[in-house]
């Protein structure tokens, strides 16, 4: 197992060095979402609800929301908190065992003893299995203050964490009350006794988790399974922008370029952009043979025009007025006149 915490247990003059671990984990079959008709994996993506972009984590802060207002706290502001940052396990005080409300109970690590001598860990673990104490404990992990227990487990001592008083909730209901026979409580009475018995929490087991292996591994032997690679479907094309987020669609992206295209276009002297992305020539247009006369503001590219739109010559040659210029390069208008 990976140590997650290093420190030393505390109280009084006497320092345990100790490892944490995780004591837990789940023995549940993991499953992900898939979309039922080509079994592709379902993604969830950060996406801002402004601007409509997906978001990268570098770039989301975290916010507070009191209904009418939201407060916003960078990273900087939080880790500029004077949180405590302490290496050790403080005892405050040891109390009855059976004065901690179970309910209070919270996720359970195990303490491993570290150095040459583990006397004064088995000490400690000795003692409070002789006192039938356990000890209320404050600690830091991942920057928050908890509370927590040591108790003893096996020849271990394990940490529980303790959930603050203000955790629990508040309940606005109770058992009418109801009057017991003294009959009805000594019914009550032998049957406990008859299924009484010492915990062993070898003998239980999780049959629905069982029964989901065994269907699990049917399917797999029958073939009725798909190749993991084609869930994942066709490597999506990375979509970055300045500002760390990603175009949402292609459409968005050909909206831009559209924009964009609109904007060079009003720079080019002599005309003017329609909504629809065409441009209207501002000098005059004749009918000949299929063949385009160019707009005053036209020009010339070694001595020969050169058309973006994809119009092509007829057999009359493209006249040019008494005005064009002469430039390195010339853009005609992409729009062919009818």
């Amino acid at each position: 197992m990976r140590a997650i915490w290093s420190g030393e247990i505390t109280f009084g003059l006497v320092n345990v060095p100790v490892k944490l671990y995780g004591a837990t984990r789940s023995h549940d079959i993991s499953f992900h979402q898939v979309h039922d008709e080509d079994h592709g994996r379902i993604r969830y993506e950060r996406r801002c609800e402004v601007c409509g972009r997906e978001i990268d984590y570098e770039h989301i802060d975290k916010a507070y929301d009191d209904g009418d207002k939201t407060v916003v706290l960078t990273d900087e502001e939080l880790d500029a908190l004077p949180a405590e940052e302490s290496d050790e396990i403080d005892v405050v005080q040891f109390v009855p065992s059976d004065q901690v409300d179970p309910i209070l109970l919270g996720t359970s690590y195990f303490l491993e003893p570290v150095g040459r001598s583990a006397k004064a860990y088995v000490l400690l673990r000795r003692t409070l299995e002789k006192t039938e104490r356990t000890a209320i404990v404050t600690f830091t992990l991942r920057t928050k203050t908890r509370l927590g227990v040591l108790r003893i487990h096996e020849d271990l001592l394990a940490l529980q964490t303790l959930r603050w008083p203000t955790d629990l909730k508040e309940v606005d209901f109770a058992p009418s009350k109801s009057k017991i026979s003294a009959k009805e409580m000594e019914m009550s009475s032998a049957l406990v006794e008859q299924f009484s018995g010492d915990f062993d929490p070898e003998q239980f087991s999780d049959e629905y988790q069982a029964q989901l292996r065994e269907l699990v591994d049917a399917k797999l032997e029958e073939g009725e399974s798909v190749d993991t690679d084609e869930t994942f479907g066709k490597e999506r094309s990375q979509e970055g922008s300045d500002e760390g987020g990603k175009v949402i669609s292609l459409m968005d992206a050909l909206e831009r370029s559209v924009q964009k295209r609109r904007g060079d276009t009003s720079k080019s002297g002599g005309s003017t952009t329609k909504s629809d992305g065409s441009t209207k020539k501002s000098g005059p247009t004749k009918k000949s043979d299929g063949s385009t006369k160019a707009s005053d503001s036209s020009k010339k590219s070694g001595g020969t025009s050169k058309r973006s739109g994809g119009a092509t010559k007829s057999g009359s040659s493209t006249k040019k007025t008494g005005t064009a210029k002469k430039t390195g390069t010339a853009k005609k208008s992409g729009k062919k006149s009818a």
